[in-house]
Formats: structure tokens, C-alpha cells, sequence
């Protein structure tokens, strides 16, 4: 009799192992009595305490979910993460929810992820399939589980950077902000492949509301989106927001509808809601159907999207923050999301560093100074230091190529462009020297140095130069030479006066694209006077590509002119995802005595450069150019759209 028992309890589990692999719900027993062995095991991730059996916990006795009327399973698409009853997916295999997914799968990815080979219910096994089929299922979940080890050991940087006082989730809700989207930010992880997750995607999280010694998973709904951060809701709590809560989209702990069936973790009700439902399956089938989760590799996407070419101990030349006129050596010495802490080659303690991004306009590879004409300071060190190497050129983020055997830019021609010294201003500038490959030497007129040592480079494509009249135009606040005494500004009268001529209006970068910031939008921004620093920003204002940021708590003085393609910008939630420390608004006691401690932080904010701050703008009052001497295009300020033709002047001959 024993014996008998013995052989039902083999054939069981071995009937479970065999249908384990079949569909998305089949793992969802995994935390039963009777599959302890699965969650015990040696190789399994962690050691699964056994449950109490009166807990309503999902499982299926080794067979494939169905429908209460014995319609087959479920099935997760491969190529949107549609999930469906499985009768109704796409051809024999029910990969894919239909004929289109089935041809955009086929065209854009030639192989499938583990995850995908695992979880993807009736997927025809390919020949690496067929190797992992002949393995007990104990061993294709240790085998799944050391790779996502190795995706978590590739983004080590995910962990969390606690900021004190502050979090973003509370910060949006209190105040019914909205954060920019991700897909704003091509330059950050996963900018570029963000996919549409949005409100209403499903995943699987840690579910919190369990007294058990184990750490099980529910599923939950994105109920709200700001950048990286979702609000989740426990699916069973329907209007119910006692228990929502924020979690970062990346990170570790969320995955997609499956992972646990394919993990071999275990799915349990919130204890909140578990008397609601006596039939858990039944409630998860109906609310998954046509419900859409997280791509099979979105954590594999993640990780790649964190990988960053530059490398410790590479030289490169960067801006030289005390004469911004010149470039110096400086080598990596850290990489953190994409953003470089630069050391000066000279720095015997490492002291004397620079922060930017790797796609900053003011890093270059060795010898870009001598190739285009640019001044250089040589270093002291005639050899380089051991382990130190030259950064690829292709490294660099690249310019767009100009012709400049037409008309160009010549010496002596005005322009607006943005202070680099004073980030919230647009100052009257001129072009002092024209280097090769497009690039411009500028000086701020009424400020400059005897020695040009504070002329800044901007290439003519930068979108931080503008053709005069922009800020008319625009209704922005242009700053004026220093000491110049016939206010208000005219550029005519100061043309006429300096003998001088603007430069070309259709040699400026006339190209807006379709960024899809709006006022009022928040992320986290770099404090461009003090670089090494991430803050808590919002959009206040929008140009065309051109916009305002405000860094919250901070007068709007301290305010700064960015690019809508800045790396400089990052959805909410990036720090906390790369491990970059995120710095919160200023408390009000900060705010009460900004007015008292305003020139000292000017002063600490200026040290990044040369040791001063030019002086703020001065206050102008908003008056369009007389109608005799310019003709305007028709356009209006605070744009949003892609059109480009209404920000510039059209001088009459």
C-alpha cells in the first residue's frame, strides 16, 4: 500500500514537472504542499519556508489552467505581451496573438530569450529548446535562475539611493504632479525602447501584505506613470488605494505576468482582500484576459541599456573649467548612468575633477583641440600614468557636418547665445574665432576677458546660439552688454553702433523636434553650475526645442536654459535606478533665507567655473523691435510644436 502511494506521489510530480512548461499560470502551485520539492531544492534562489495550507494560494495540481467551462489555458504573446486565452492566440504554436505580431516577431528577432522559451505556453521547441526539455524542471529553473543573476549582477547600479525626507512618489501625489515620459530622454536607459507601457500594463511585485516568513508575489496594475516610478495597485483591491504603491519600473523586484510560473515562486493574495474571492484562478483568468504586461526580455532590455562604453582609466580632452577657452587631459575616474567624473591629468590627489555625461558637447577624444584649431593646455605629465588609455574617437557623440564653403560665420558677427557662466541668461554675443569643422569661439559682449580667456566653444549647430532677435520675438528677457547705457536694448541701434553685422539668420539650427516635454513637467535635472549635482526639477517654460528649468525650492534666479535633447535631463526615478545620489528641494527654511544667502550660494555655484558668476541679467521690459527696421515671421512664444520658421527675425534689405 505504501509502495502504491509512494509511485502516485512520483507519477504526480513528475506529471507536474511535464506540465510546468505548458502555461503562464502552471507555476503558480509552486507554493503548495504538494511542490515543495521545487521551492527547496538546493537549486533554487533562496529556501522557501512551507505555507500554511489554509491560505488561499493559486495552484493547479499539475494541470493547465482552464476557463470554468474547460476551455483551455492562457498564453502570453511573445512579441506585445498581450495575455489571452490561449485557443485564440495565432497558428498551432499560440505564440502570438496574431498575424502581425507573428511577422513583426519574425523580422525584428531572429532568437528568443530564455525567459521567452520558458514562459511562452505551446512555443515548438527549438534545438536549444529541445536540450533544456530534457532536463528535469529543477534544473531549467536553476538554469533561468542564473541568469537572471547574471542580468542583476550586470546592473549592480539599480540599487537604490535613499534621499531623506524625500520621495517622489508622495511629492507627485500631494501635489498632482506630472513627470515627464520616459520616452523624452532617448539618452537614458531604455529611452529608446520604452515600449507603451502605460496605465493598466500588469506585473508581477513582492506582495507586501503577507505575515508569511517567505517573500511571495501578487500581481498589480500600473495605475499612474512618472518617468520610471509606477503607482501599483494589487489586482482584488479594484477603487480601493489603501495599498497602492510606488516602485521603480526597472528595477529588480518588478516582472512580467508569467515570471513566477516560470521561477517557480509563489503567487498569494494580498491578506487584505483574501476573503473576496474563493476561487483565485477563476478571478486571475478573467481580469488577465486581453491585459497586457512587460515584454519577456524587458529586464535583459534594461540591463543592456545600462551598459556604458566609457571605461575607467580612459583620457579624454574636456572643457577646462577654470579657462573655459581651452581644453585639458582629463581621465575617467568613475561612470555612474552614464555620467563621468572626470579628473584633470594633473590632479596629483584627484581632487580637481569635472562631471558631465558621455554624450556632453564639451568632451572630445585626445587630439580634437589640435585637429580643429582649438587652444589646448598641455600637461606637466609627458608619459602617461600606467593603466591609462586613450578613449576611441567613435566613443564621442558626433556633430552634424556643415558646409562651410558658402557663406559661414565670419569673426565679428553678433548672435545671442546662452551664458555658460550664467545658464539663466541669453546674452548679446560675438563670434570671436571660427575653428574648423563647424566650430565657433564666442564671447559674451561687455564681459570678456582681455586675454578671450572666458570665450566658450559652441558648434554652429548648437542649439544654445540663436540669430539676433530671437528673444524679441520669443518675449525672453535678452541681457545686454555690461555697462551698456542706452536701455532699452536695441539691436539695431547696437549694430549701427559697434559697426557690426548679424550673423545669418539660415546659418542657425532651425530644427525642432517632436520632444514631448509640456510646462509643468517634472524630472531630475544637472545643476550646470555645479555638475556633479542631480536636482529636482520642473519645465516651466518651453521655446520651440529650447526649455526653462526650475529647480524646485530655488528662485526662479537660479533658473537655466536647456536643450530639449540635453543629456543633461533624466526621467524621474533615474537616480534611483543608476545609483546617483538625487538632491530634494530646498526645505522652506532654505527658501526663507535664499534672499539673505543668495550671493554666497552664486559664489559656491561658481567655483565649477573660473571662481565668479557674471552678473544676473538685468531687467528689461518686453518690447518687440520697431516695425520700420524688421519684419516678423508670424509665431507666438511658449511653443510646442515642431514648427521652426516663427522664432527667427527676417531682416528687409
Amino acid at each position: 500500500m505504501e509502495n502504491t502511494k509512494d509511485l502516485t506521489e512520483h507519477t504526480s510530480r513528475a506529471e507536474r514537472k511535464r506540465r510546468d512548461s505548458f502555461g503562464m499560470f502552471d507555476g503558480y502551485d509552486s507554493c503548495s504542499e504538494d511542490t515543495s520539492s521545487s521551492s527547496s531544492s538546493e537549486e533554487s534562489e533562496e529556501e522557501v519556508a512551507p505555507l500554511p495550507s489554509s491560505l488561499p494560494i493559486i495552484k493547479n495540481n499539475g494541470q493547465v489552467y482552464t476557463y470554468p467551462d474547460g476551455k483551455s489555458g492562457m498564453a502570453t504573446c511573445e512579441m506585445c505581451g498581450m495575455v489571452g486565452v490561449r485557443d485564440a492566440f495565432y497558428s498551432k504554436t499560440k505564440r502570438f496573438c496574431s498575424v502581425s505580431c507573428s511577422r513583426s516577431y519574425s523580422s525584428n528577432s531572429k532568437k528568443a530569450s530564455i525567459l521567452a522559451r520558458l514562459q511562452v505556453a505551446g512555443k515548438p521547441p527549438t534545438k536549444k529548446a529541445k536540450v533544456l526539455q530534457k532536463q528535469p524542471l529543477v534544473a531549467k529553473l536553476a538554469a533561468y535562475a542564473q541568469y537572471q543573476a547574471t542580468l542583476q549582477n550586470q546592473a549592480k547600479t539599480k540599487a537604490a539611493v535613499p534621499v531623506e525626507g524625500f520621495s517622489w512618489g508622495n511629492y507627485i501625489n500631494s501635489n498632482s504632479f506630472t513627470a515627464a515620459p520616459v520616452t523624452c530622454f532617448k539618452h537614458a536607459p531604455m529611452g529608446t525602447c520604452w515600449g507603451d507601457i502605460s496605465e493598466g500594463v500588469r506585473v508581477e511585485v513582492p506582495n507586501t501584505d503577507c505575515s508569511l516568513p517567505t517573500k511571495v508575489f501578487w500581481i498589480a496594475g500600473i495605475v499612474k506613470l512618472a518617468g520610471y516610478n509606477a503607482l501599483l495597485r494589487y489586482e482584488g483591491f479594484e477603487n480601493d488605494s489603501s495599498l497602492d504603491f510606488w516602485c521603480n519600473v526597472c528595477g529588480s523586484d518588478i516582472h512580467p505576468v508569467g515570471w513566477c510560473a516560470t521561477s517557480g515562486k509563489p503567487l498569494v493574495p494580498p491578506r487584505t482582500i483574501q476573503h473576496k474571492y474563493t476561487n483565485w484562478k477563476a478571478f486571475l483568468v478573467k481580469r488577465l484576459t486581453g491585459a497586457k504586461t512587460l515584454p519577456p526580455d524587458f529586464s535583459q532590455k534594461v540591463s543592456e541599456s545600462m551598459q556604458y562604453p566609457f571605461k575607467t582609466s580612459m583620457r579624454v580632452e574636456v572643457v577646462d573649467k577654470t579657462h573655459l577657452c581651452r581644453t585639458r587631459v582629463a581621465v575617467v575616474e568613475s561612470v555612474i548612468g552614464g555620467r563621468l567624473r572626470l579628473v584633470y591629468e594633473e590632479s596629483e590627489d584627484k581632487t580637481d575633477d569635472f562631471w558631465c555625461h558621455m554624450y556632453s558637447p564639451l568632451i572630445h577624444h585626445i587630439g580634437w583641440s589640435r585637429s580643429i584649431g582649438h587652444r589646448f593646455k598641455r600637461s606637466d605629465i609627458t608619459k602617461k600614468q600606467d593603466g591609462h588609455f586613450d578613449a576611441p574617437s567613435h566613443l564621442f557623440m558626433k556633430v552634424k557636418e556643415v558646409d562651410a564653403a558658402g557663406e559661414w560665420f565670419k569673426e565679428g558677427m553678433k548672435l545671442e547665445a546662452i551664458d555658460p557662466l550664467n545658464l539663466s541668461a541669453i546674452c548679446v554675443a560675438t563670434i570671436r574665432k571660427v575653428l574648423a569643422d563647424g566650430y565657433l569661439m564666442i564671447g559674451i559682449d561687455g564681459s570678456e576677458a582681455a586675454d578671450g580667456s572666458d570665450w566658450f566653444c559652441y558648434h554652429a549647430t548648437s542649439p544654445s546660439i540663436f540669430p539676433v532677435g530671437f528673444c524679441e520675438i520669443n518675449m525672453i528677457e535678452l541681457t545686454p552688454p555690461r555697462g551698456y547705457a542706452k536701455l532699452p536694448f536695441k539691436w539695431f541701434d547696437y549694430l549701427r553702433e559697434t559697426d557690426s553685422i548679424a550673423a545669418p539668420v539660415k546659418l542657425f539650427n532651425k530644427e525642432v523636434p517632436n520632444h514631448g516635454f509640456h510646462v509643468g513637467m517634472k524630472l531630475e535635472a544637472v545643476d550646470l553650475m555645479e555638475p556633479r549635482l542631480v536636482c529636482v526639477a520642473t519645465v516651466t517654460r518651453i521655446i520651440h526645442r529650447l526649455l526653462r528649468i526650475h529647480f524646485d525650492g530655488w528662485e526662479d534666479e537660479y533658473d537655466q536654459w536647456v536643450d530639449c535633447e540635453s543629456p543633461d535631463l533624466y526621467p524621474v526615478g533615474w537616480c534611483q535606478l543608476t545609483g546617483y545620489q538625487l538632491q530634494p528641494p530646498a526645505p522652506q527654511s532654505s527658501r526663507d533665507s535664499q534672499s539673505s544667502s543668495s550671493k554666497q550660494k552664486k559664489k559656491a555655484k561658481s567655483q565649477q567655473y573660473k571662481g565668479h558668476k557674471k552678473m544676473t541679467s538685468l531687467q528689461l521690459k518686453e518690447e518687440l523691435l520697431d516695425g520700420e527696421e524688421y519684419s516678423f515671421l508670424q509665431g507666438a512664444s511658449d511653443q510646442e510644436s515642431n514648427g521652426s520658421a516663427s522664432y527667427y527675425i527676417k531682416q528687409e534689405p
